[in-house]
């Protein structure tokens, strides 16, 4: 079968259309079961999901394939991707499975693992994995015997559980008091753990986007729209603007004058205190390909180096750990610090802020003003086919007119999403209205040769 069933973050797509199936959802529990039966001697998955309401499908199938599978299943219920990844090595389980499409609308609906130490599984186990769930359905499947079948338990204590490890993350010496935040958890994952984190050290928090229906998560709301914690800080006079995905492990933060700051701009402000108190181990700090030049730039400054990987937090994780790097992360606020977690964790992030904040006493706009990043444009094209881009000779040729253009002082840079039938077109560079307009011309070639 020459379908690809896993992308950049795991399985993902429109509900009840392929491969957003449940009986995909069942092979998978049943193969995923089987690999991680094989390679730990641990039996229990850990399962969480966001607000979507599709997840109830999702969650029965899986669970129905992993305890025939001989694996026992524990369900969280509504929990952030990072959660399940704390759970998964807190309670020293096998995997942990993760039912969410993250920033993308109700109607579609994803499925992620984390391995046993809480990281998204490498290309290689997932195409483990996919071969089993797309092989002939008409194969038998091998089945373990009867008497291993395995359990399905809900876990009670588990947000609990997470919000103290979060809570853990912020010194003892240091408060949220006087502190007023204004939330945006989405509609998603995160609408009741996220404000008790914060309330509970102190912080006066005002909720957006904690009523989830099942149906309007990511809804003109979060991360991808920062344009409405940003109206709402200068609304209600807010400290700070947190606002999340649906799985709540990306983070876009606004400053209490309404302006809007991007993973790259913090990871700048944490990347220089951590040198600062000198805990920016080797100077290093991992993003992807996405990531503004003006961060590279940033960090050669500091005596620092940025070094990038393919777009996708697992691919980040994967370089730090090579590089021995305890800060990572991606412009659309997946952002890791890997001395408290293995993976992006968007309220995380806004706590090592907020640390940053109190500690020195000043407001986030004095402390944010470190990046200017140079005008970049993104432009997604709808595809019929994803073939290489040299293979597309109008493609090419509009990339080295556009190169050519920009004279070594920009960057051009093509990809296609691995959730969505869609080429990402970015161009960056000085000079922001030659950016846009080469953007526009490499985008109409590709909507052109890629039908």
């Amino acid at each position: 079968m020459t379908k690809r069933l896993f992308g950049t973050d795991g399985l993902r797509g429109r509900v009840n259309e392929w491969p957003m199936t449940p009986e995909i959802a069942l092979r998978l529990g049943l193969a995923a079961g089987r690999v991680f039966k094989a390679t730990t001697a641990h039996s229990r998955i850990i399962i969480g999901k966001d607000t979507r309401l599709s997840g109830y499908v999702f969650e029965t199938a899986l669970t129905s394939g992993l305890c025939a599978s001989g694996m026992d299943a524990f369900l969280v219920g509504p929990l952030p991707t990072p959660a399940i990844s704390f759970l998964t090595r807190n309670m020293r389980a096998a995997a942990g499975v993760v039912i969410s499409a993250s920033h993308n609308p109700y109607y579609d609906n994803g499925i992620k693992f984390f391995d046993p130490m809480g990281m998204k599984l490498p290309d290689e186990a997932e195409d483990e994995i996919a071969e089993m769930v797309l092989r002939d359905g008409s194969e038998q499947w091998d089945y373990p015997d009867s008497e291993t079948v395995g359990r399905a338990f809900r876990i009670q204590d588990a947000s609990g559980r997470y919000i103290v490890a979060l809570k853990n993350t912020f010194p003892n010496e240091l408060t949220l008091d006087g502190l007023t935040i204004a939330l945006d958890c989405a509609n998603g994952a995160a609408y009741k753990v996220a404000p008790l984190v914060f309330e509970e050290l102190g912080a006066k928090v005002v909720k957006f986007g904690c009523e989830p229906s099942g149906r309007n998560i990511n809804e003109q709301c979060g991360s991808t729209y920062p344009e409405r914690i940003a109206a709402k800080v200068r609304e209600i006079g807010a400290d700070i603007g947190i606002a999340l995905d649906g799985d709540a492990d990306r983070v876009i933060v606004v400053d209490e004058k309404g302006q809007v700051l991007d993973g790259d701009q913090i990871m700048a402000l944490c990347a220089q205190d951590l040198m600062e108190r000198g805990e920016m181990n080797g100077g290093t700090l991992v993003s992807t390909v996405m990531s503004n030049m003006a961060l590279e730039i940033f960090m050669h400054e500091r005596g620092g180096r940025l070094v990038r990987t393919k777009v996708g937090d697992r691919y980040v994780a994967e370089g730090m750990r090579r590089e021995k790097a305890v800060l990572g992360g991606e412009q659309s606020g997946h952002i890791i610090f890997i001395n408290f977690a293995t993976t992006g964790d968007g309220i995380l992030a806004a706590l090592q802020l907020l640390r940053i904040m109190v500690a020195k006493q000043k407001p986030l706009s004095e402390l944010s003003h470190l990046l200017e990043p140079f005008p970049q444009v993104l432009v997604n094209v709808e595809v019929g086919r994803k073939i290489p881009f040299e293979e597309a000779p109008e493609i090419a040729k509009a990339v080295l007119a556009a190169e050519s253009r920009l004279g070594g002082k920009g960057r051009v840079l093509l990809r296609y999403s691995g959730t969505e039938p869609k080429a990402r077109v970015m161009v960056e560079g000085e000079n922001e209205e030659l950016v846009r307009a080469l953007a526009s011309e490499i985008a109409c070639a590709c909507e052109k040769y890629l039908q």
